[in-house]
């Protein structure tokens, strides 16, 4: 059986990444960040799936160019 889904709200994919919300905003405009997904009218979260994969496919112990 698949479990369901787990979305994220802001707070949460903040402090999971240790990045700020203005920077999540910046890389999801340059596409190097999962974009949110539509809950509803006025509400968006994160799938947590893409956040930890985005996570994983990040390069450990090298310094890069960030956007």
């Amino acid at each position: 059986m698949n479990a369901p889904k787990q979305f994220l709200r802001l707070p949460a994919v903040m402090t999971a990444v240790g990045l700020a919300r203005a920077t999540i905003y910046k890389r999801i405009k340059a596409g190097t960040f999962p974009a949110p997904i539509q809950l509803g009218p006025r509400a968006v979260a994160w799938d947590a799936q893409a956040i930890a994969d985005w996570q994983a496919a990040l390069p450990t112990g090298t310094k890069t160019e960030l956007v």
